[in-house]
Parts: C-alpha cells; sequence; structure tokens
C-alpha cells in the first residue's frame, strides 16, 4: 500500500475504506471484510451513525492498532452549554468512546458551517495532547481553507471533498499542494451518477488494462496523488478495490479522463441556502 506524507509527518495510506451509508447493523461485518481484505485505513464520522460498529470490528479484526489508520469527523456543534470548544472536546470524547479507541489517527471537521473557528481551537488542543495524530477538515472551498489556514496555529493536514471524474477539483488540488493540504477524495464513483459505470471513455481505458471502471477510477484517482475511500458491502468488490496497484494509466489516457470534468458536484453545493440550513438543523453527539 501506498502512503502519502502529511503535513506533520504522520504517514496516511492513499487507499482507503469508507462506511458512509452502510447501516449501522452491517458496517461491523462490512469493515471486519474490508480489514481481512487488506484494508488499513478506515473513515468513518459521528454523523454516520456506526462508530461503534466500526471500533467492534477493530476489536474483532484483531489487528494491531497502530497498523490501522482511523478517521473520524466532527459535526457541526450547536453549543448547549455555550462554548463550542468545550462541546467539540464532547463530541471527540464521545466518538474515541464509541470507536472503543484511546487516539485517532485524523480528526476532521466535518462541514465548513457554524462556529468552525471554536471547533478547530479545540481540535488543536485534542491534536497537542497526542489524541488525534493529524487534523483536518471536509467540504472546505478554497476560500474557507484560506481564512481557516491563515488566522490559526495549525494548518488542516486533509481537506476531504467530493472528488471524481466528473467534478475533479484540480484548482482546489494546486491550492492544497501550494498550502500543505492533502486532498482526499470523497464520493469517487459518484454513486453511479452521471452513467460513471457505463461511460466510454472509462469503459475504454479499461479494457485496455483488463481493470474495471471503478478501478480505473481509483487509479487514476491515486496518480493525481489523491487519496481514496471507495465503499462497498461485498468482499469481491472490496477485493477488487484494492487490486489497483499492478498498472498505470498512460499520459493520453488521463488526458481523456481529464476531459470527462463538468466542473460540478454531482450531490449538492456547500454555498446553497437551502442545503446550508438544512445541514445545519441536523444534530449528532
Amino acid at each position: 500500500m501506498h502512503n502519502v506524507t502529511l503535513n506533520n509527518g504522520v504517514e496516511m495510506p492513499i487507499l482507503g475504506f469508507g462506511v458512509f451509508q452502510i447501516p449501522d447493523n452491517e458496517t461491523q461485518a462490512a469493515v471486519e471484510a474490508a480489514i481481512a481484505a487488506g484494508y488499513r485505513h478506515l473513515d468513518t464520522a459521528a454523523s454516520y451513525g456506526n462508530e461503534e460498529a466500526v471500533g467492534a470490528a477493530i476489536k474483532a479484526s484483531g489487528v494491531a492498532r497502530e497498523d490501522l489508520f482511523v478517521t473520524t469527523k466532527l459535526w457541526i456543534q450547536h453549543a448547549p452549554t455555550g462554548n463550542v470548544q468545550d462541546d467539540s472536546k464532547r463530541a471527540f470524547e464521545n466518538s474515541l468512546t464509541r470507536l472503543g479507541l484511546d487516539y485517532v489517527d485524523l480528526y476532521l471537521i466535518h462541514q465548513p458551517l457554524g462556529d468552525y473557528y471554536s471547533e478547530w481551537r479545540a481540535m488543536q488542543d485534542i491534536n497537542k495532547e497526542g489524541r488525534a495524530r493529524a487534523i483536518g477538515v471536509s467540504n472546505f472551498h478554497q476560500d474557507r481553507l484560506v481564512d481557516l489556514i491563515d488566522h490559526n496555529e495549525i494548518v488542516p493536514a486533509v481537506n476531504q471533498i467530493e472528488t471524481h471524474p466528473f467534478h475533479q477539483r484540480a484548482e482546489d488540488q494546486a491550492l492544497m499542494i501550494e498550502r500543505g493540504v492533502q486532498i482526499e477524495s470523497w464520493g469517487p464513483f459518484a454513486e453511479g451518477k452521471n452513467g460513471l459505470f457505463t461511460n466510454e471513455t472509462l469503459a475504454a481505458i479499461g479494457k485496455s488494462h483488463g481493470k474495471s471502471v471503478a478501478q480505473v477510477v481509483l487509479r487514476w484517482l491515486i496518480q493525481r496523488n489523491i487519496v481514496v475511500i471507495p465503499k462497498s458491502v461485498r468482499p469481491e468488490r472490496m477485493a477488487q478495490n484494492l487490486d489497483v496497484f499492478d498498472f498505470t494509466l498512460t499520459e493520453e489516457q488521463m488526458g481523456a479522463i481529464a476531459g470527462l470534468d463538468t466542473g460540478d458536484s454531482q450531490f449538492f453545493d456547500h454555498r446553497d441556502p437551502a442545503m446550508v440550513g438544512w445541514l445545519g438543523g441536523r444534530r449528532y453527539n
């Protein structure tokens, strides 16, 4: 497994296993299967409602804790106590308890909404205490990422954003490289939207390598040095998604995939007032 080195020296596997939208009652079995298949990077979140199942799978796996890279995420804090920093630290403790872990490898602010500056100050403390080896953000557009960096002590190690062939985020990645932030893809297959799995360009490239469209997409992301966390509940697909290190896309093939970019989200816009209101109204922790 190839690793990327984060801005604080922490090594992060470039390919991991995500559990978004896996029902809680199916998560433990899925994660156990993923670990058995060879995944050592696991990505969950408080808002997914399955941290406890992820933790149970880690415990059942028998794999040493130090051999796993575990990410979870902080949801928007609504500060019932009036102190977002305290509530953020309490939310982190709740995540650790559900996971059954003493620390996580990466802790992310899940949404660029609410008082995320106070959340970040809490996360800086958690990082300094060693209970989150690295801290970062998710879904931050370029302007908010720069503003957070310029007014805080610790530069986010990661920004996890929607990244796939139809929304390639080249400008975002260029800024992150400049600022020392690792880009990580969520939704690498766009959940099959826009006909991704039957796309003629991706299928033709896959045929030339004896690989599936999904494998081509993962290889394309990895060659761009983008961390990626595909999800599956099927062991054969988990194994297939790991089998992407024995071929290389040519410059011509990388260029052909670049031509698929629409520049638009296949899901939702974090700057849409209706979406901001919906996200802000959700409660966790």
